[in-house]
């Protein structure tokens, strides 16, 4: 059984009385892409700092591949690499200069071909000799990836790392995401871009209220706590909602012309368009839809709004 590459155990965290970690619990296995996810204020911020070794643990414990983050922290903070959500650059550094000495915070020696890779990788050449106070806010995210990897960690987390930046560093970002982790490379990912966590994880968590709410595999969230609807369009318009029809919810549009219709957890498509079949409605077509990531996590979120 191979060591996870971040096992949570009862942590928590408080700020002046107030709970902002609250008894959380998970792994991560190697070679993994994790999705951490919550609104602001969920408590995902405070619970990477903690792992990240910068934020002090209340109670509880991590483990980085076995090592304790608390009693080992010298070797965990190697096996660690974190991209913050806010931007922390060294503003009068070039970024040669800045790459060229980061490892050597985590005692490791630089790597010039490594190094050099992630300049490639990450399109940071025709800027390595202009200090980073005069670059922009993409070309800092680019960095910033850039310096979270100098040190060749195994766990690397991101945190919003595609906050404001633009499609075509969003796409060069995913796909260098990928090429690391087909690498071995374990990620943990925060992101408020809810496609991109159903792309990209193997398993998400969602937080909420500093609780853990959701813990599965993506796939498994979409099918268990999706809802399945159907769109029916109609050629002539319906004065209303056909009584008696079988399903979840039923609306019609102000046009009277669509039909959104929605299928309770036990029931087949087959049987609702029997009973459409069996009423006579005019149907030009039928579209059937899953509830996205982002649905089923408002949902999830929203409803937390009310508890307690």
């Amino acid at each position: 059984m191979l060591t996870p590459a971040l096992a949570i155990k009862n942590l928590s965290k408080d700020y002046d009385g107030t709970r902002a970690v609250d008894d959380i619990s998970f792994t991560i296995e190697p070679g993994e892409i994790f999705g951490l996810l919550g609104p602001n204020g969920a408590g995902k911020s405070t619970a990477i700092n903690m792992i990240a070794g910068v934020t002090r643990i209340d109670s509880g414990s991590i483990e980085i591949f076995g090592f304790d983050n608390q009693r080992d922290y010298r070797t965990t903070r190697r096996l660690v690499g974190v991209m913050h959500q806010e931007i922390v650059i060294d503003n009068f550094f070039t970024i040669d200069q800045a790459l060229r000495f980061h490892s050597g915070y985590y005692g490791v020696r630089d790597d010039a071909s490594w190094r050099q890779q992630l300049i490639d990788r990450l399109g940071l050449k025709p800027h390595l000799h202009k200090v980073m106070i005069k670059l922009s806010g993409g070309m800092k995210r680019r960095f910033m990836i850039a310096k979270a990897l100098i040190h060749k960690p195994k766990l690397l987390i991101l945190d919003e790392p595609t906050a404001g930046v633009d499609v075509e560093l969003r796409h060069t970002l995913w796909d260098f995401v990928r090429e690391i982790n087909q690498q071995g490379t374990t990620l943990l990912l925060t992101t408020h871009y809810l496609e991109e966590a159903e792309q990209m994880c193997d398993r998400i968590a969602i937080m909420n209220h500093g609780k853990l709410i959701a813990l599965a595999a993506t796939s498994t969230l979409l099918q268990e706590l999706g809802t399945r609807s159907i769109m029916v369009h109609l050629q002539i318009p319906i004065p209303k909602v056909p009584d008696n029809l079988c399903c979840k919810v039923a609306e019609l549009d102000a046009t009277g012309t669509t039909l959104q219709l929605v299928l309770s957890a036990n029931q087949s498509t087959g049987e609702l368009l029997k009973q459409l079949y069996d009423l006579g409605l005019p149907i030009t077509d039928i579209e059937p839809r899953k509830a996205s990531l982002e649905e089923i996590f408002l949902q999830m979120t929203q409803a937390g709004r009310d508890e307690p």
